[in-house]
């Protein structure tokens, strides 16, 4: 019978694929990074990191604002949806481990006179093809895909963390110019308080008309670094409106007083949890499965396909006849590849150096990790000392501007030192301004060194 017959005919060309088959191998190894993951670090604190970590600056209008970013930045935003594409291409490649089927349906119409005696012919039908994953070749490469998708999402997780860091460090970068602004103001009104004593003395000969031009001279420069931090201030505030998705000239709701004081260090943990944690390092060794995945389909590609057939459809070709009559369709398809130019095992081979350039990039990461802590770590503790260093400057510049001030106005000081001094200690008092910015930027930085995922609305 025609039905046994290609029955018979499929389970031959299964057996032939299975004899094939115990002469094949197929491609299982992974490997494993070269890097030698120290214990501990070099230093640590003891604060325990909460998971949305900006919080531990205990700062509500940043936290509303860095909530306002997660929402509405169009980076995050493309992000996203390359997350979407990702996953449509994983469904997409998991879909040929299925068989596809489709239907179909033909129609004619005849004239009078074209002797067949029937108005019209309608032929349905529908097929399938499958193609048996002898080799996992289709696994492989939809595996392989399901691997990306996820590295992807860990992609999207780190833009969300990086996005939140650079809203903090624009947040206290713009909260440092409003302060310089306020002390460079404060610094004109000084300088001109100045210049009045000292032209009301040179009016009554007291000093030389020289000492009014140094004092005016330094009033102008002094109005010069106020240009420059109002420029700052909109400048940053243009740079945290573009970050919340708004235009750079929108008013923004919400704008920061001054720098934090720095909760107590964070601890840093073992650098081993920190592989796990990190999003970026998660996306290396995914990309890295992925990779390994593409070569056993690439090894698998060399060996022999096997595809079914199969097709349904009515045995009349008129109307009437359209639901009495059908005929089965089965067939089977082996192919093996002899000579195909050496193509299949050129993707090999690049399929294979692809997967060692995943391997050395990932143990990069790894190692990236790694030296972000540690540079954080050292950064803010060498900073702090940095600071205490300023702050005795500026006290020391502070009694020597009052003696040299002294000495001149009871005639037995020279005016250019009590210039150079009163430039000075403005000078360090911008400068100890800028420090505590500096080390609010190495906190965020080791922050940033130091988190995990955390939720957000997409994921």
């Amino acid at each position: 019978m025609p039905g046994s017959r290609s029955f018979t005919m499929l389970m031959t060309l299964s057996g032939m694929a299975l004899l094939i088959a115990s002469g094949c191998r197929s491609q299982k190894e992974t490997a494993s990074s070269p890097v030698d993951v120290p214990e501990t670090f070099s230093d640590s604190g003891t604060q325990i990191i909460p998971e949305k970590w900006w919080t531990a600056f205990d700062d509500e209008s940043l936290d509303a604002v860095v909530d306002r970013a997660l929402h509405a930045n169009f980076s995050l935003l493309t992000a996203w949806q390359r997350l979407h594409a990702a996953r449509a291409v994983a469904d997409r490649e998991s879909s040929f481990l299925l068989p596809d089927l489709e239907a179909s349906l033909q129609g004619q119409v005849n004239g009078p006179d074209d002797g067949s005696g029937q108005p019209a012919s309608i032929s349905p039908g529908l097929s399938s093809v499958y193609e048996i994953d002898l080799w996992g070749r289709i696994r492989s490469g939809a595996e392989a895909e399901r691997y990306r998708a996820r590295a992807t999402l860990s992609d999207y997780r780190t833009a969300a963390l990086t996005l939140s860091a650079e809203i903090a460090r624009t947040w206290y970068q713009l909260a440092d110019a409003q302060s310089q602004r306020e002390l460079i103001g404060q610094q004109v009104e000084t300088n001109l308080t100045v210049l009045e004593l000292l032209t009301n003395r040179f009016e009554t000969g007291q000093i030389q008309g020289v000492d009014v031009l140094r004092q005016q001279q330094l009033v102008e420069a002094t109005r010069e670094q106020q240009a420059h931090a109002e420029s700052r201030v909109k400048v940053l505030e243009h740079q945290l409106a573009v970050l919340l998705g708004r235009p750079p000239g929108s008013a923004i709701a919400m704008t920061p007083d001054n720098l934090p004081e720095l909760p107590p260090q964070p601890a840093a943990g073992i650098p081993i949890d920190l592989i796990r944690r990190r999003p970026d390092v998660e996306s290396a060794f995914l990309l890295m499965q992925a990779a390994d995945r593409d070569l056993a389909s690439a090894i698998s590609n060399q060996y022999p396909r096997l595809t079914l057939s199969a097709s349904v459809s009515p045995a009349g070709d008129h109307a009437g006849s359209l639901f009495e009559d059908w005929a089965l369709s089965l067939a089977g398809n082996l192919v093996a590849p002899i000579f195909y130019g050496g193509r299949l095992s050129a993707e090999v081979d690049r399929s294979e150096a692809v997967r060692q350039q995943r391997l050395y990039e990932y143990s990069q990461t790894v190692l990236t990790a790694f030296r972000e802590v540690e540079d954080a770590l050292i950064r803010e503790n060498k900073q702090s000392e940095s600071i205490q260093y300023l702050d005795r400057q500026v006290e020391l510049a502070s009694r020597a501007y009052e003696q040299l001030r002294v000495q001149y106005l009871n005639g037995s000081g020279n005016y250019l030192d009590v210039l150079t001094a009163l430039d000075g200690i403005q000078q360090l008092r911008r400068d100890h301004l800028s420090a505590r910015l500096t080390l609010v930027e190495f906190r965020i930085a080791l922050y940033r060194s130091l988190a995990g995922s955390f939720e957000t609305e997409n994921g």
